[in-house]
């Protein structure tokens, strides 16, 4: 199987051609590419964003990892390559200013639950989450640890650290051959069997702050806002005409980036270019919506789901192949 092929490359194709529509509307999208949007990727090669650049700084820290390693090793090795990320003169890719800033404290030497950005559930963790979901040998609860500690060292709002989690189990799901018409129920019974589980080990004293009485209660508060953005999913109906941003979110934050990038991908549950072309052509945050369409698409579908000019022209190609290839099962 070539699944985590798929996963890894499809993310990327979908950065790259979400990229040049981030921050047009939809108009404006069909006027410069015609109706559907792009239908091919720019350039040779064709250039991803801090999406595809983050999700590869966290590859490599896990292939730096032995399955079992603890906890502060875990901390060092995202951190080192986050901040390599930071310092990168490729880094130029428009990116959040919430990685920014926390790398920029990371290097700074601060410790990560003083670099972070407490209050932010920007959409950066859940981008850059894929590499957890593929990477084989792992517990679930150990998974469910990773997904929310790399999204902790920037992004330590509850929902940051759920979103996380479900986006790193649907691919995991996915490319393990859950049925794309399963998916969403999984993901909604996840939140609420977690949904007052918090990750002591791997998140410390992460949850305490004004007006929170304990970790539970912290918690809580990201799953059932992730649990309300798929609530919206399952009962938005499947038109496939309309900007999936209108009924599911712009994607900036971070439940809203999984939940229309679940949209995208559950209107063309067959049809992997289609749906990353959807995920693309719409009006809020279209890269990273493509993106996480294009990973569950090839989750579910193996590398065969991409046109072979995608694969061969798409940046860090050989990268992604080579994690993909070692992580395939």
């Amino acid at each position: 199987m070539t699944r985590a092929s798929g996963a890894l490359i499809g993310l990327a194709c979908g950065d790259a051609l979400g990229a040049p529509t981030e921050f047009l509307t939809v108009a404006e999208i069909e006027r410069r590419w015609g109706p559907g949007g792009p239908g091919d990727l720019e350039g040779d090669p064709a250039l991803i964003t801090d999406d595809t650049q983050m999700t590869l700084a966290v590859a490599r820290a896990l292939a730096e990892l032995p399955p079992d390693a603890p906890v502060p090793a875990v901390v060092d090795a995202l951190s080192r390559h986050f901040i390599t990320w930071w310092a990168a003169p490729d880094n130029n890719r428009a990116p959040g200013m919430t990685c920014l800033n926390a790398c920029e404290r990371l290097a700074a030497g601060l410790p990560w639950p003083q670099a972070t950005g407490a209050s932010s559930k920007g959409c950066g963790a859940n981008m850059r989450v894929l590499p957890v979901g593929l990477v084989p040998g792992l517990s679930d609860d150990r998974r469910a640890g990773l997904a929310q500690l790399q999204s902790a060292i920037t992004h330590g709002h509850p929902t940051a650290l759920a979103a996380s989690e479900l986006t790193a189990f649907a691919a995991l799901w996915l490319a393990r051959g859950m049925r794309p018409g399963d998916l969403l129920e999984a993901l909604r019974a996840r939140c609420a069997e977690q949904r007052t589980t918090y990750r002591e080990e791997w998140l410390g004293e992460l949850w305490a702050r004004p007006g929170v009485t304990d970790p539970a209660e912290f918690i809580a508060r990201g799953w059932d806002e992730c649990a309300h953005a798929l609530e919206v999913v399952a009962t938005v109906p499947a038109d496939r005409a309309t900007d999936p941003c209108l009924a599911t979110g712009a994607g900036w934050i971070a439940e809203e980036a999984l939940a229309t990038a679940l949209h995208c991908f559950l209107l063309f549950p067959d049809e992997p270019v289609a749906a990353v072309r959807r995920a693309a052509t719409t009006s809020g945050d279209s890269d990273s919506i493509a993106c996480l369409a294009g990973a569950f698409a090839g989750a579910a579908h193996g590398l065969s789901a991409w046109p072979r000019d995608w694969v061969d022209r798409v940046e860090h190609s050989a990268e992604l192949l080579a994690f993909g290839h070692a992580w395939d099962v």
